[in-house]
C-alpha cells in the first residue's frame, strides 16, 4: 500500500502488464483490512503512510498467525535505520524509489515463488534481499 495515488497506479499497472491481480490500499490500516479479505499472495508497504506507517503495518502482519507468512516487501527511499527496523519485523525485501518497473515485476515474482515454501508447513526461512528501499500494494496471481 502507498500513500502516493500515483505510484499505487504505477505500481498496479506495471504489475497488471505481468498478468497479476493488483488490489491497493492507501493506507496500513486499509492494507490490514484489504489483506484479510483478499488474501494476497504478495504485499508490498510504503514506509510513510497515513493511519498506521509500512513498518507498523508490517509487524501486525508479522503478529498474525494468518499473516505470519505472506511475503512482505518494502518500497520506498528507506533509510539505513528503516532498512534495518524492517528487518527485526520480518520484512523479506526492500525496493528503493525511485525503481525501474522490471525490478518491481522480478521483486514480486520472487517473493511469489519462495512464499510458497515459507507457508506453514514449508518452515519460516526468511528472504532477507535488499532490492533497495519501500512502497506499498498488495499483489498475487491472477485468478488464485
Amino acid at each position: 500500500m502507498d500513500d502516493n495515488k500515483v505510484i499505487r497506479q504505477l505500481i498496479r499497472v506495471n504489475l497488471e502488464l505481468e498478468g497479476f491481480e493488483v488490489v491497493t490500499a492507501a493506507d496500513g490500516v486499509e492494507c490490514l483490512d484489504v489483506v484479510h479479505q483478499v488474501r494476497p499472495d504478495v504485499v508490498t508497504l510504503d514506509v510513510v503512510m497515513p493511519r498506521l506507517d509500512g513498518l507498523r503495518t508490517a509487524a501486525r502482519l508479522r503478529a498474525d498467525p494468518r499473516t505470519r507468512h505472506l511475503p512482505l516487501a518494502i518500497i520506498s527511499a528507506c533509510t539505513q535505520y528503516e532498512v534495518e527496523s524492517g528487518l527485526d519485523v520480518g520484512v523479506d525485501a526492500f525496493l528503493a524509489k525511485p525503481f525501474e518497473p522490471g525490478e518491481l515485476v522480478e521483486l514480486v515474482r520472487q517473493l511469489i515463488e519462495r512464499g510458497a515454501d515459507r507457508r506453514p508447513e514449508g518452515g519460516d526461512a526468511g528472504l532477507g534481499e535488499l532490492f533497495g528501499a519501500a512502497g506499498a500494494e498488495r499483489a498475487g496471481r491472477a485468478g488464485g
